[in-house]
């Protein structure tokens, strides 16, 4: 991996979501999620949060706020580079 592609962390600052509480984290290393150091990770949040994911990968954002758009159960995600 070369150093742009860096390991990328999600921390849920907020949750409406009973799947996520604050301070739950997802990890991803390079383009694979870390499943030993995240939690669970609904489909609905990655489809929202991809895009991000990869531009951090990329080094474009560093720190961002990002929100799953699932109904009211509203969770908001930092991005952050592990």
């Amino acid at each position: 991996m070369n150093e742009i592609e860096q390991k990328i962390k999600l921390v849920v600052e907020s949750s409406g979501c009973p799947l996520y509480a604050p301070g739950d984290e997802v990890i991803f290393d390079g383009p694979l999620l870390d499943k030993e150091q995240s939690g669970n990770f609904c489909m609905m949040a990655l489809s929202a949060v991809f895009p991000f994911v990869y531009a951090a990968r990329k080094g474009v954002i560093t720190d961002a706020p990002l929100q799953c758009p699932d109904c009211g159960e509203k969770v908001v995600f930092r991005i952050y580079k592990a």
